[in-house]
């Protein structure tokens, strides 16, 4: 992609700057769906994303969408002190995160479209800070008509401007499905990462979906309840032998104050690189494990702002 650069909230860098990139945290958060775990204080979100740059990040994602408690120029603050590339979304979350009275729920799709559009090109929340990205969320093999609307307006603002997509997906649920009603509207699969596919830690499946060309979005370890994070290694090396080794990512999305050791929870966001990722280079080996950290977010997050209409 001639001339294509990765959007950060400090500015455009070329991908190869990035480094070891964590696809998908949270500096800032606010969600009626989990009380009592924002996400706010400035301080102790600094020194989770410094704790993460200590374990051998160089740049991660921040997921947080419009409406829940995200803060641009606090964040390009706190990237800027922590010398960590960060890269913002723009769009929305799936529906249940947001209050039933909220406004942005009735917003048209072409509404929502222009919004992205002016946040990844302009800025978020009045500010000069601009998205490097657009997220979009579908619930638990479902999408009400306000995710429907923001998966269209999502797929428009990339096929439009080239920028990529991330999805939220339920327990891994409509994977399929989802990259079929983005491609309705001219989104590439290889525009966009599928975020939690591994919560159906499925190996055919995800062979399925990177043969379409989207990204593989890893990012439920340490979360035991559900299985130990043995599985999602396994799964992991299944697909990397299988040849899907290069629409892998992983990332954390910790998300929760109890969740976060600068708010005094556990395991915290370096749980990734320093718990996880080992065990995923013994099983894999230290190339492939350098492609999944750094050679496939960039290639993914890449894109040309200049070039957009």
């Amino acid at each position: 992609m001639s001339g294509a650069v990765v959007r950060t909230v400090l500015g455009d860098v070329a991908p190869e700057r990035l480094g070891v990139t964590d696809y998908h945290e949270h500096v800032f958060q606010r969600t009626p769906l989990l009380p009592g775990e924002d996400l706010d204080d400035p301080a102790a979100s600094e020194a989770e994303l410094r704790a993460l740059s200590d374990a051998g990040a160089g740049a991660l994602v921040d997921a947080t969408p419009i409406g829940l408690g995200r803060r641009p120029e606090a964040t390009a603050g706190i990237a800027r002190r922590t010398g960590l590339h960060v890269v913002h979304v723009t769009g929305v979350h799936r529906q249940a995160h947001y209050a039933t009275d909220d406004p942005l729920l009735g917003e048209s799709e072409e509404g929502l479209a222009a919004t992205f559009h002016a946040e990844l090109l302009d800025g978020m929340d009045g500010t000069a800070v601009r998205a490097g990205a657009v997220k979009a969320g579908a619930g638990l093999w479902s999408t009400t008509p306000f995710e429907r609307r923001a998966l269209a307006a999502a797929g428009t603002v990339s096929a439009r401007t080239g920028a990529p997509v991330m999805v939220h997906l339920e327990h891994g649920s409509a994977a399929h499905e989802v990259l079929d009603l983005l491609e309705e509207h001219g989104c590439r699969p290889e525009r966009v990462a599928l975020a939690h596919v591994d919560r159906n830690p499925d190996p055919g499946l995800h062979l399925d979906l990177a043969a379409r060309g989207a990204y593989l979005g890893y990012d439920g370890a340490a979360r035991h309840q559900r299985w130990p994070d043995s599985v999602l290694v396994d799964c992991l090396a299944a697909v990397v032998a299988g040849g899907g080794g290069d629409r892998l990512l992983l990332g954390g999305d910790v998300a929760r104050r109890s969740r976060y050791t600068a708010y005094g929870g556990m395991p915290g966001l370096a749980y990734l690189l320093r718990r996880f990722v080992p065990r995923v280079r013994a099983a894999v080996g230290a190339a492939a494990t350098d492609t999944v950290l750094r050679a496939n977010p960039a290639r993914w997050l890449a894109w040309t702002p200049g070039g957009a209409s």
